[in-house]
């Protein structure tokens, strides 16, 4: 793929694709859940062919989502280890929050706010796969037993409770940074994106020329670029 001259690289084709699987597994997922949660959100199954399509395509869609997230667990589990950066970039979250990121502490790829979302997500989901196991009774009735099935079912409420409050997190970080839509979309952010948010990537890009602009295009020119 043809990235525009001058650009970074932050997320592969593949990468992107993984990526908005997992999201539109997760939306699906929570669509169709929510009908079963609540008779006030009973309308919802229309969407997905009523009652019966519902429960039947659920526990699928969920088993997609597991292998989907295992798929970004293997490209970025790296990038999402944490370090001492992070505790000083969370020290400074008052800042990052009115996006004034001056002053704020220089950070890799990831940031804190960005791993504890993949963290997060990378315990919640397979606690959503198991307890969703529990409560399929289509294949999996006859190995439990009704005790077992409403504890499974609490379990499962309430990680899909925490799983869309990380889910809503993640998504108002996309929109309130400017930018980050368009690397998730396209793939690519400009010098001064990666500057500003990311510098301690930005300035490791710089040093070995990889994925990222020419060696002599340093951080002096990035800053016009913001």
């Amino acid at each position: 793929m043809t990235y525009p001259s001058g650009t970074i690289v932050r997320y592969s084709a593949a990468s992107r694709i993984n990526h908005w699987i997992t999201g539109g597994c997760f939306v699906l997922l929570t669509l169709s859940g929510l009908s079963m949660f609540h008779p006030l959100l009973a309308f919802l199954a229309e969407l997905f062919g009523g009652g019966q399509w519902t429960r039947a395509v659920h526990p699928w869609i969920g088993v997609v989502l597991l292998i989907s997230y295992s798929g970004l667990i293997i490209q970025f589990w790296r990038d999402e280890m944490w370090t001492r950066d992070d505790l000083a970039w969370m020290g400074a979250i008052n800042r990052v929050l009115v996006n004034e990121e001056e002053g704020v502490p220089e950070v890799a790829r990831f940031n804190a706010g960005q791993k504890f979302v993949f963290w997060a997500m990378a315990l919640l989901v397979p606690v959503l796969f198991c307890s969703g196991l529990v409560i399929w009774e289509v294949y999996f009735s006859s190995y439990t037993t009704i005790e077992q099935q409403r504890v499974a079912v609490l379990i499962h409420s309430l990680g899909a409770i925490g799983a869309i409050i990380v889910w809503i997190i993640h998504v108002y970080a996309g929109l309130w940074i400017r930018g980050s839509m368009r690397a998730m979309l396209h793939g690519y952010v400009t010098p001064g994106w990666a500057y500003r948010h990311h510098r301690k990537w930005f300035r490791r890009l710089v040093e070995t020329g990889s994925r990222g602009p020419v060696p002599n295009a340093g951080a002096a020119s990035a800053r016009n670029t913001l």
